[in-house]
């Protein structure tokens, strides 16, 4: 493509965007996605996102489902798709599969009847999973033909997200470092009828981690200390560790009512340390700059191991962090598991030089956006 065409596509051209979800892990799949979503549409563009799970986004992201998000709708993604549904539909100009899922078969068909009517195949990307692994920096935005089906032969990327400047970079919004400069941690506990005191502050969002009864119990012997539990997993695994007879001590358990993506920002921000999990939840605790614990989505032939190792390395993780990490991911076991705070202090500076790091590498949706203009 020529650089000195006028008509050439650019970063800026809106585009109409179909971004296809397949719900596993319920909350990071459906974080990812509508961020990525919201991100493209806050920059003119208009986006379609099917999802086969979408009902969490009542919510995260209260009227998304009816529409209400300028820029954004949210189809749903059933088997078989409804009658006449595509066919209602202006053709769109980029194709996201995000994580591996592939689009529905019909849509796949209504795409190459199109081309053979002489319309454009779009730009088609894989958006893949996050992970610090080596692989990641190789396969980056590497080509690859669709072997089988209606659209064999037509060209689609794989575009990773990533920690370095090889790689897609990660999720975040141009008003980010505004928003948190503005925020006033003592008014939005006040609103959230959450304590506003000098104790320090953990939120908890989590699988079912078998360290977590000791977790709290050597907590709760180490001063007071105020555990804000988000609601879903993270609250049922501890009201199953109460059942059994969990005796927090001074750590004060607060449950929380289900938090919109905003407010879960805002949490990770009031609190001095964020026990996050899965992918979504980590992003956002290494923009909030604050010492975090990373419940690795678990897998069973345990390659999420080499996965949090990549991690912790890419993070230059001190020995205490990387010991806890392990800890709380199963892949140790101790009879002390806690920390200490002042221990969990020393972890900051190592999480603030990491978000400067971040910070300078340009984000997710403008790579892409450059990547999709090279390719159109």
């Amino acid at each position: 493509m020529s650089t000195n065409d006028p008509s050439a596509p650019t970063p800026d051209t809106p585009l109409r965007w179909d971004i296809f979800c397949q719900v596993i892990d319920n909350l990071g799949d459906i974080g990812v996605c509508w961020r990525f979503c919201a991100g493209l549409a806050a920059r003119g563009h208009t986006v379609r996102l099917w999802i086969d799970a979408p009902e969490d986004l009542r919510w995260m992201v209260p009227g998304a489902l009816e529409g209400h998000i300028e820029g954004v709708r949210v189809l749903p993604w059933t088997e078989p798709l409804a009658p006449g549904l595509l066919e209602g539909l202006t053709p769109a100009d980029v194709w996201i599969e995000t994580f591996g899922c592939r689009p529905p078969p019909e849509a796949l068909e209504h795409r190459a009847a199109a081309i053979a009517a002489g319309g454009p195949a779009p730009v088609w990307i894989n958006l893949e999973y996050l992970s610090a692994e080596p692989y990641v920096e190789r396969s980056h935005r590497l080509p690859s033909l669709v072997s089988d089906g209606p659209l064999r032969g037509v060209g689609k990327w794989f575009f990773y997200p990533g920690f370095t400047a090889a790689t897609g970079g990660l999720l975040r919004e141009q008003d980010l470092p505004e928003r948190q400069a503005a925020f006033n941690a003592g008014a939005w506990l006040a609103a959230h009828d959450l304590p506003r005191t000098d104790q320090p502050r953990a939120s908890l969002f989590c699988y079912e981690p078998a360290a977590l009864p000791a977790l709290l119990q050597q907590a709760g012997q180490d001063g007071a200390s105020d555990w804000l539990v988000t609601a879903g997993r993270a609250a049922d695994a501890v009201t199953a560790a109460q059942a059994q007879g969990l005796d927090a001590g001074q750590a004060t358990l607060h449950r929380l009512a289900r938090l919109t993506q905003r407010d879960y920002d805002h949490l990770l921000w009031a609190c001095d340390l964020n026990f996050v999990r899965g992918e979504d939840s980590l992003v956002r605790a290494l923009w909030a700059g604050q010492p975090l614990v990373w419940h690795i989505y678990p897998q069973h032939d345990n390659a999420h191991h080499a996965k949090l190792e990549a991690f912790l390395d890419w993070l230059q993780a001190p020995d205490s962090l990387r010991a806890f990490h392990r800890l709380w991911n199963g892949m140790t076991s101790a009879q002390r598991v806690w920390p200490g705070w002042r221990e969990v202090a020393s972890w900051r500076p190592c999480l603030l030089a990491a978000r400067e790091r971040l910070l300078a590498q340009p984000d997710l949706v403008s790579q892409l956006l450059d990547f999709i203009a090279e390719k159109r």
